[in-house]
């Protein structure tokens, strides 16, 4: 069998990982039930090689408005929009 071509070596460390708690830059329900855009915990539930699903307890938007029923938004690995927490947790 012929050896599949790479343009660059597969990463064998991924950035995220099933469990690992993240933040996300999305529109959400604050605790005042308003809908606002801002930094929201959720869990890593699906990784990838390009894409992470991340799950919330809060309702989440698309940018369109519609509401995700499932409440998990998928995002690239190397999304401005996605982080690791900056507070830590208790």
């Amino acid at each position: 069998m012929a050896g599949l071509p790479f343009t660059s070596p597969p990463n064998a460390k991924r950035a995220y990982a099933v469990g690992d708690v993240v933040e996300v830059l999305c529109d959400h329900d604050n605790e005042k039930k308003e809908r606002v855009r801002d930094w929201l915990e959720g869990v890593v539930v699906q990784v990838d090689d390009k894409l992470v699903a991340v799950q919330f307890h809060e309702n989440v938007y698309l940018t369109n408005g519609w509401m995700v029923p499932d409440h998990v938004l998928w995002y690239p690995k190397d999304s401005p929009n996605l982080r690791h927490p900056t507070k830590s947790r208790r």
